[in-house]
């Protein structure tokens, strides 16, 4: 079983990576090493869908899991801890923490007390996705919050949860299974937005509902790229 540990990202450089530019990452190379460089965005309709529908779904979920939350359970924004056992919430949300490495925006946070002595306190990080069919992509991001969040605890962090789809049904990700996979693509990360230069133009599925979908389709029929023949 693979863990987290204090010592798995090293040696990023002056780069923070954060969980936007992680799951830009997943998505395209090209568009990680755009945003990081401030690349301006051009209008897509779908791409602007998609956000919206991410927000509304988001923001609809933060406000149920207040409504369920008594007044002195939840808080939002929460600085972080200097140590774990100090933490009396029961849930956060938008926690905006950093390593010197990392950064995530979690959406929210669980913590639950343990339930024999001698046990640690459990930290869970949950996301909300507006999809009713969850990818592997999907695991890799909550665990990209697991990464950082055991970064600043001290601990390992077992578990996250994915709340998705009209029925908001709740899937348990193991994200230690996915840990190695995530230390990976940190890594390559880390070794893209080290270099002067986008990486190699392959246009994929996502190109559809990309704020760069112009300005790469541009390039690549320039280039007479033969990804564009999977794409016709």
């Amino acid at each position: 079983m693979d863990t987290f540990s204090s010592g798995d990202v090293v040696n990023l450089g002056a780069s923070r990576i954060s969980s936007q530019l992680f799951e830009s990452y997943l998505e395209c190379p090209t568009k990680c090493w755009l945003r990081s460089h401030g690349e301006p965005a051009i209008a897509n309709l779908y791409a602007e869908w998609i956000r919206a529908q991410k927000e509304a779904y988001r923001l609809d979920s933060l406000k149920r899991l207040l409504q369920s939350a008594s007044e002195n359970d939840c808080v939002i924004a929460p600085p972080v801890p200097e140590n774990a056992k100090d933490v009396v919430w029961r849930h956060a949300i938008d926690v905006c923490w950093r390593t010197s490495e990392l950064e995530s925006s979690l959406q929210a946070v669980e913590r639950l007390p343990p339930k024999d002595h001698g046990r640690y306190v459990q930290f869970i990080p949950h996301r909300f996705e507006f999809v009713n069919k969850l990818t592997k992509e999907h695991k890799l991001l909550v665990t990209f919050d697991a990464f950082l969040l055991s970064e600043v605890i001290g601990r390992d962090v077992k578990v996250g949860k994915i709340v998705h789809g009209e029925k908001r049904a709740v899937l348990k990700v193991n994200t230690l299974a996915f840990a190695g996979e995530v230390r990976k693509r940190i890594k390559a990360i880390a070794a893209l937005l080290a270099g002067t230069s986008p990486p190699d133009l392959v246009l994929n599925r996502h190109c559809g509902q990309c704020e760069f979908q112009t300005r790469c389709r541009v390039q690549a029929e320039q280039k007479e790229e033969l990804s564009l023949l999977s794409l016709r």
